[in-house]
C-alpha cells in the first residue's frame, strides 16, 4: 500500500495546482473528443438525410445549390421547373414518384413549403418509416389554405391544431412584408430528426397563387423531388438532364452531392484537430510543468521516504503515476465537458438544419482520447520523476547550520 499512499498524500498536499491542471486536461480532452465525434456524426448525418428521396430536379444551377434547397432547405431556389416539365418527369418510365415543392416563403423565419398530400402519404422518409401526424390533427387538403407544421417548427412558432397565420415573402422574415391570405393549421407532424420537422408545410397551389407572387409563374414550382425505380435510372436521368440538355439539372444521387461538400471543407476539420491536439499537448506540459517546479518543496518528503526504506523505482513510479492520475481525473470531467460541448453544438445544428446528433451515440475516440491523455500526462511525468529518482538523501537530510 506505499505507492497508493504515497500518490494519496501528495494529490492531497497539492490539491490547489492538481484541481487547476486537471481542469485545464479536461478542457484539452472534452474538446478533443467533441471535435472528432460532431465531425463524424455530423457527416454520417448529413449524408444519409435524403427524407427518402433519391435526387432532385430544377433549374440550371449546382447539384449542391439544388440539394440544399429542396432536401435541406437551406439554400434559395436557383429558378423555377415548368409545368411541362414537371409532368414530363412525374410519367417518366424511371421515375417511381416525382414531388413538386415551392419555396419562397416563411412564417416568422421559418421556410414556408408547398407540396401535394403524396409527399405526406406516399414518402418513406427512412426505412419503414412514414410521416405521421399527431393526435387531433389531420393533413391539409391540397385545394385549401391549411397548414402542417414540422414538429421543430411549430414548438418553436408555438404552433397548435385550429391555428390561423398569414405567410410572409421571401426566405428572411420581414414584418412588412405579410401577405393577405390566411392558413389554418391542420396537423402537427410527429418528429422526424430531419429538415421535414424545421418547415411548414402547406398545399402547393397555396403558394402558387399567393398575393404579390409572379402571376406568370404561377404553375411553375421551385424543384421536384424524386424516387427512382432503380440506381441506373439516375445515371441514365443525370446523362439526358445534364450532358444532353442546358436548362435543367439533375442532382444525383443526394448523399454523394452532400459527402462532396464535407470533402471540400476537409481542411477545416483538420484545423480543429490541429487546434485540439496542440491544447492536449500543452494540457500535458502543464501537468510536468506543475509537478516538476513542485519538486524542491518535496525534496524534503522524498529524502525522509528513501531514508524509511523506499526505493529510487518507487519514489520513480510514484511521480509517474501521480501525473497519470492527474490525466485521469482530468479525462474524467473531460467527459462532462464533451456532453455539455456536444449538447450545445446538437442543438445549433438542429435549429439550423433539422438534423439530430445523438450524445448517446459511441464513438472510439471516446476511450482513444482519455486513454491518450493518460499516457500523455504519465509521458510528461517521466522528466520530475527523473529528478525525484536523483535526490540524494544524505545532503537533503542535512541540518543547515
Amino acid at each position: 500500500m506505499t505507492l497508493p499512499l504515497i500518490i494519496y498524500r501528495s494529490l492531497r498536499q497539492h490539491a490547489l495546482s492538481t484541481i487547476v491542471t486537471a481542469t485545464g486536461i479536461a478542457l484539452a480532452c472534452g474538446l478533443l473528443m467533441c471535435v472528432w465525434v460532431v465531425r463524424a456524426q455530423s457527416q454520417s448525418a448529413f449524408t444519409q438525410t435524403t427524407t427518402g428521396f433519391d435526387a432532385v430536379l430544377g433549374a440550371r444551377s449546382s447539384k449542391l445549390q439544388l440539394v440544399l434547397n429542396a432536401i435541406f432547405h437551406l439554400e434559395a431556389s436557383p429558378g423555377n421547373v415548368a409545368p411541362a416539365d414537371v409532368e414530363m418527369i412525374r410519367r417518366h418510365p424511371l421515375v417511381k414518384l416525382a414531388i413538386p415543392i415551392a419555396v419562397g416563403d416563411n412564417l416568422r423565419g421559418y421556410r414556408l413549403v408547398g407540396t401535394v398530400p403524396e409527399m405526406f402519404t406516399q414518402v418513406e422518409y427512412a426505412a419503414g418509416r412514414k410521416f405521421t401526424v399527431q393526435s387531433g390533427g389531420r393533413l391539409f387538403a391540397a385545394d385549401a389554405q391549411e397548414a402542417v407544421a414540422g414538429s421543430f417548427a411549430a414548438a418553436r412558432l408555438g404552433l397548435k391544431v385550429g391555428d390561423t397565420f398569414r405567410p410572409f415573402h421571401g426566405l428572411a422574415f420581414d414584418a412588412k412584408a405579410e401577405h393577405e391570405e390566411d392558413f389554418v393549421v391542420t396537423g402537427i407532424l410527429e418528429p422526424t430528426n430531419t429538415p421535414v420537422d424545421r418547415v411548414v408545410w402547406i398545399p402547393l397551389r397555396g403558394v402558387q397563387t399567393m398575393s404579390g407572387h409572379d402571376p406568370k409563374a404561377a404553375a411553375d414550382v421551385s424543384a421536384v423531388l424524386i424516387q427512382l425505380r432503380t440506381p441506373m435510372a439516375g445515371l441514365q436521368m443525370d446523362m439526358m438532364y445534364n450532358k444532353q440538355g442546358n436548362r435543367l439539372t439533375f442532382a444525383y444521387p443526394v448523399g454523394a452531392i452532400i459527402a462532396e461538400l464535407f470533402g471540400k471543407i476537409s481542411w477545416f476539420d483538420k484545423v480543429l484537430e490541429l487546434v485540439a491536439l496542440l491544447v492536449a499537448v500543452v494540457a500535458a506540459g502543464s501537468v510536468l510543468a506543475s509537478i516538476y517546479n513542485s519538486m524542491n518543496a518535496r525534496r524534503r518528503d522524498i529524502a525522509i521516504l528513501r531514508a524509511l526504506g523506499a526505493r529510487r523505482r518507487t519514489i520513480f513510479g510514484a511521480v509517474v503515476v501521480e501525473a497519470g492520475c492527474i490525466g485521469a481525473l482530468g479525462s474524467l470531467a473531460g467527459l462532462a465537458i464533451y456532453y455539455g460541448l456536444f449538447s450545445g453544438i446538437a442543438g445549433v445544428i438542429r435549429a439550423q438544419t433539422g438534423v439530430v446528433l445523438d450524445a448517446g451515440a459511441w464513438h472510439p475516440v471516446l476511450w482513444v482520447a482519455p486513454a491518450a491523455m493518460i499516457g500523455l500526462c504519465a509521458l510528461g511525468g517521466v522528466v520530475p520523476a527523473f529528478k525525484a529518482y536523483q535526490t540524494p538523501v544524505a545532503e537533503t537530510l542535512a541540518p543547515v547550520s
